[in-house]
C-alpha cells in the first residue's frame, strides 16, 4: 500500500517526534494549569461538522474574547500529524486512520472529541464512462485517494472484502484539491474522497460506487477526530472543556435549525445551501454527553468502543505495512482524554 512518498511522510513525523522528545526531556516541570491561553492554534479541515459550523459563526472568538484564535487550514490528517510533531498547532482534526498512526508513533496528542462519525460524506466516486459497476471492476483502473487517510483505509478495506489485490489497481496518492483537478483533466477513473470534493466529482459525470456508510454497516468504522496537544491540555484543561461546550452549541444549533447551519457553512464549502444541507446530513454529529457512552469515548479509563476501533485500524495498518507495530486497545485508551466531555 505504501509508496515512497507515504513512507517519507511517516519517517518525517518520527524524526520530528525524536526532536520533540529530546527537547521535552531537557525542559522544566509543566507550568500550573491556567484557565485560558493568550493564543490558541486550531488546525481545521473543510468538513461539514460542528467545528466548521463553530468557525463559520465565530463561536470561539465570542466565547474566548481575550484569546487570539488562529484557524490553521489543512487538507488531510497526514499533514495534521506532521504539524503536531513539529509543535505547530494546539488542537486539530484528523481522521481515525491518521490518529491511529499518530498514537502508534506516540505523537504528543490526545483524543478529546469525535467531530463526526463518517457516513455518506466519504465515498468512492467513479466516472460514468469508465465502465465501473462493482468493486471488482476497479482492477486495472486509476483510483486516487489521500494516502494515510480514512478514505485510503476504506478503499483498501473494500478491495480486501472482494479479495482484490491492491497492486492490481493503480492507486494514486493525491490530496482532495488535486483529485478534483485530476478528475477534470480525466487523468483518473475514480477517487475515494470526502465532501465537498466528492460532490464536485459526482456533478461532473460521476456516480457513487460505495460509501463509508455502507462499509460502517459491515463493521469498518471511520470518524473525524478532535485531538489536542498533551502539553496544551495539561496547561489549559478548562479551556479544552469550554471548547467542547462550544462544539456542543454547534451540534445543538444544527439539530434544531439545520437550514440555518447550512446557510452559515455553505460559503466555506463553496456549495449551495441545499447541497450543504445534504452534506451536513451525511455525517453523524454527537454531543459530548452522547460521546461518554462506552461505544464512543467512554466516561472513565475502561477500554471504549473507539479505542477498539483504533486498535482494529492499527492492525489493518500493520497488515498493509504502513506502520511496523500497533498497541492494543488499552494503550489507545490512554490516548483518549475523555475528561473533556465532563462538565
Amino acid at each position: 500500500m505504501m509508496k515512497n512518498k507515504t513512507m517519507t511522510g511517516i519517517w518525517t513525523i518520527v524524526l520530528l517526534l525524536s526532536v520533540f522528545s529530546i527537547l521535552t526531556a531537557c525542559s522544566t516541570e509543566p507550568a500550573p494549569a491556567a484557565a485560558s491561553p493568550k493564543e490558541v492554534r486550531i488546525g481545521f479541515q473543510i468538513i461539514p461538522n460542528a467545528e466548521l459550523l463553530a468557525k463559520a459563526l465565530g463561536l470561539a472568538e465570542k466565547k474566548f474574547p481575550d484569546v487570539k484564535v488562529n484557524w490553521v487550514p489543512f487538507d488531510s490528517g497526514r499533514d495534521v500529524n506532521t504539524a503536531f510533531a513539529a509543535g505547530g498547532i494546539d488542537l486539530g482534526l484528523a481522521g481515525s486512520v491518521p490518529v491511529a498512526i499518530g498514537l502508534a508513533n506516540d505523537l504528543p496528542y490526545s483524543v478529546y472529541f469525535l467531530h463526526d462519525i463518517i457516513g455518506d460524506n466519504e465515498a468512492l466516486a467513479v466516472r460514468n464512462s469508465a465502465n465501473i459497476n462493482t468493486v471488482k471492476d476497479l482492477v486495472g483502473k486509476k483510483i486516487a485517494v489521500p494516502y494515510g487517510s480514512t478514505t485510503h483505509f476504506s478503499l483498501l478495506s473494500a478491495l480486501k472484502q472482494e479479495g482484490i489485490d491492491p497492486s492490481s489497481v493503480s492507486i494514486l496518492d493525491l490530496q482532495p484539491p488535486d483529485i478534483v483537478a485530476a478528475w477534470q483533466r480525466k487523468d483518473i477513473d475514480g477517487a475515494f474522497v470526502w465532501q465537498p470534493s466528492l460532490a464536485k466529482l459526482v456533478a461532473d459525470d460521476g456516480k457513487i460506487l460505495i460509501s463509508a456508510k455502507t462499509l460502517s454497516e459491515q463493521g469498518i468504522i471511520t470518524a473525524d477526530v478532535g485531538i489536542v496537544s498533551r502539553k496544551f491540555v495539561e496547561q489549559y484543561p478548562q479551556f479544552v472543556k469550554d471548547y467542547v461546550a462550544l462544539l456542543d452549541e454547534a451540534v445543538a444549533l444544527y439539530r434544531s435549525k439545520p437550514e440555518e447551519a447550512a446557510k452559515a457553512v455553505a460559503p466555506l464549502l463553496s456549495q449551495s445551501e441545499a447541497d450543504t444541507l445534504t452534506q451536513l446530513h451525511e455525517l453523524v454529529w454527537l454531543t459530548s454527553a452522547e460521546q461518554q457512552d462506552a461505544k464512543y469515548l467512554g466516561a472513565d479509563n475502561s477500554v471504549s468502543g473507539f479505542a477498539q476501533v483504533l486498535e482494529q485500524t492499527g492492525q489493518f495498518l500493520i497488515d498493509q505495512k504502513t506502520i511496523p507495530t500497533s498497541p492494543d486497545s488499552s494503550v489507545y485508551q490512554q490516548g483518549i482524554w475523555n475528561d473533556s466531555l465532563k462538565r
